[in-house]
């Protein structure tokens, strides 16, 4: 751990660093946040299974990200025919929880870089906060909490919003794409224990008749370490201080054929790794 980290860890982004990269530190770079960050977080490692060292310097600082109150939720792609890495994040004007009205409301900008640690961000506010990208037939999508679902050219700017499926507790997801299909991964804001879940989209129709099926459970606090010994309440919006039964912050990570799912630990206190099977 690093001293500037705190104890609240959240948001996990997982990518294989690109040959292109010069000087990597690993052969896998994880971004990640806080919930009132004043920087996006990385860990570095050449095995999935770690060891996992800190990089302290942090890659994108508040005072870079034109917010002016906190940033966190990176979300992470590596585009091989630009060659350069793109992380999408949100922030406010204010800290995590400071109200909606002009600056204490969230929005997702985008953030560019050629080396995974460097990143220069745009001032464009791109769509809701806790925005998943990803690509299907051409375009580059998006959804965004509650889900709400975004469509654009480039995926880089003007976004265009399209229907929102799911309901305004919808809190964190994670995305991939299955032939037409589309899986969300997600969790809900006052389920008790906050737990991951699945839905599906038939992608092959128009994207505005888009539809979500009934969610299924995927995973819940099963481990001492995931929280699963302490008392199950309903969980809320908001950071979190301390160890709760809950599982939060879905992320994925495909390679060689293999699906792995991130997820936050006890609310906010870890980020923990699965290999998924379906």
């Amino acid at each position: 751990m690093d001293y500037r980290m705190g104890d609240n860890i959240n948001g996990p982004s997982l990518i294989q660093v690109p040959d292109w990269v010069r000087d990597r530190l690993g052969k896998y770079y994880l971004y990640f946040g806080h919930h009132n960050g004043r920087y996006i977080r990385l860990a570095y490692a050449d095995e999935l299974e770690g060891p996992w060292r800190i990089y302290s310097e942090g890659v994108l600082s508040l005072e870079d990200s034109h917010f002016e109150g906190h940033i966190a939720s990176p979300d992470v792609h590596v585009d091989h025919k630009i060659g350069h890495i793109r992380m999408y994040f949100h922030g406010s004007n204010t800290v995590s929880g400071g109200g909606t009205g002009k600056d204490g409301a969230q929005f997702t900008r985008v953030s560019i870089s050629r080396d995974g640690l460097n990143f220069n961000a745009d001032s464009e506010l791109l769509a809701n906060p806790y925005l998943r990208a990803f690509q299907w037939n051409g375009n580059h999508y998006a959804i965004a909490m509650p889900g709400v679902f975004y469509r654009s050219e480039n995926g880089m700017s003007n976004f265009e919003d399209g229907p929102t499926l799911f309901t305004e507790n919808m809190r964190h997801s994670a995305v991939i794409v299955d032939d037409n299909v589309l899986q969300i991964i997600f969790t809900m804001v006052g389920d008790s224990p906050e737990r991951i879940k699945l839905s599906t989209v038939d992608l092959s129709d128009d994207w505005m008749n888009w539809t979500a099926s009934d969610p299924i459970d995927v995973l819940s606090p099963e481990l001492p370490w995931e929280g699963s010994e302490l008392p199950q309440k309903p969980s809320k919006r908001g950071l979190i201080d301390g160890q709760v039964n809950q599982l939060r912050d879905p992320a994925i990570y495909q390679e060689d054929g293999r699906t792995y799912l991130l997820y936050s630990i006890a609310g906010e206190s870890g980020i923990a790794i699965a290999e998924l099977t379906f």
